[in-house]
């Protein structure tokens, strides 16, 4: 079960296989299930509306990574531990994706990372999808009395080791974090290849996201401006000899009107609008090059339960993608 054959190729499980096709898009939401003003959520029915999102056929449900609240950012994410909350959410459903946006690199142990990212994805049979990042919250730092400016370096040392102990057995590492000499192993591995997606640029190149990431996740733009960031992707994918696909995947922030056919006004990484502009607004999202939009519920004004609904209902059949 947990045994690893370095030499032969292995396929991305089944979280992957559900949020991505080439040229097509499919739709997650970010926890907490809610729509609160405050950085703190109420996180009630969490779990009931988890399964709804599921049954409707949602691609993904995503986890942040937030060690530390700072009230300057205003939002805390789903409070609980990103690996306690996602070992209880698998445990809730059954096929839906578990996506993280994102774990932080440089503040965890890659060994204790790696061990805790093949647990979820054995626990959950193969649906996690792993993002990645390098941080960006000032006070986490210090916090883990880790310099800042190292971040960049540290991420990419971190991301190295994770690989190389998940895709092999009894590795040899030599790195500025870990030492395996070939003598010790780490386990469980994940399911079939675990994706790593590196958020936002991460302190790498491009050129570094393409050659060694499974994905890409960034933050929302104009569509004519993420239309040209997702040329510069599919530009250095290209560079790549046998570079298999490799999906581009953004946030976005909705506040979903009662009436459909309200026109769209920004909000914070968004838009308010009705259902019909969400429509639209994802269908040139798609003709671009989006794979993924995960939506984030915080500013909405109404229950999430109904914009969950409504979604699923009215512009999720337009998006469902089959593998």
């Amino acid at each position: 079960m947990f045994e690893v054959n370095s030499s032969a190729p292995i396929e991305s499980g089944n979280g992957f296989k559900r949020m991505f096709v080439e040229n097509k898009l499919s739709l997650g939401i970010f926890f907490p299930l809610e729509s609160f003003e405050s950085d703190i959520p109420e996180m009630k029915e969490q779990e009931r509306l988890a399964k709804l999102t599921e049954k409707l056929g949602y691609a993904a449900l995503w986890f942040r990574d937030v060690p530390l609240r700072d009230p300057s950012f205003n939002d805390v994410g789903q409070i609980f531990d990103v690996w306690v909350y996602l070992s209880w959410i698998a445990a809730q459903t059954r096929t839906i994706a578990l996506a993280t946006g994102s774990v932080i690199l440089p503040i965890r142990h890659p060994i204790h990372t790696a061990k805790a990212a093949a647990s979820i994805d054995q626990l959950s049979n193969g649906r996690l999808v792993l993002g990645v990042a390098s941080g960006d919250r000032p006070v986490e730092f210090p916090a883990f009395n880790i310099n800042i400016e190292t971040r960049g370096e540290k991420f990419k040392d971190h991301f190295n080791v994770m690989k190389q102990a998940l895709e092999e057995s009894f590795p040899h590492i030599q790195s500025q974090s870990s030492i395996l000499e070939g003598l010790a192993d780490t386990i469980p591995k994940a399911v079939g290849k675990l994706p790593f997606l590196v958020t936002g640029n991460s302190q790498q190149s491009l050129a570094w996201i393409a050659a060694n990431a499974d994905g890409w996740i960034t933050y929302p733009r104009p569509i004519s401006q993420q239309a040209n960031i997702i040329k510069q992707w599919h530009e250095e994918l290209k560079k790549h000899a046998n570079q298999e696909f490799k999906p581009f995947a953004q946030s976005f922030y909705i506040d979903l009107s009662e009436n459909s056919d309200e026109a769209p006004t920004p909000i914070h990484l968004g838009f308010r609008s009705g259902t019909k502009a969400l429509i639209d607004f994802l269908e040139q999202c798609q003709l671009v090059g989006v794979n993924h939009v995960a939506l984030n519920l915080k500013i909405g004004k109404r229950p999430a339960e109904e914009v969950i609904e409504e979604i699923g209902e009215t512009v999720l059949p337009n998006f469902r993608i089959s593998s």
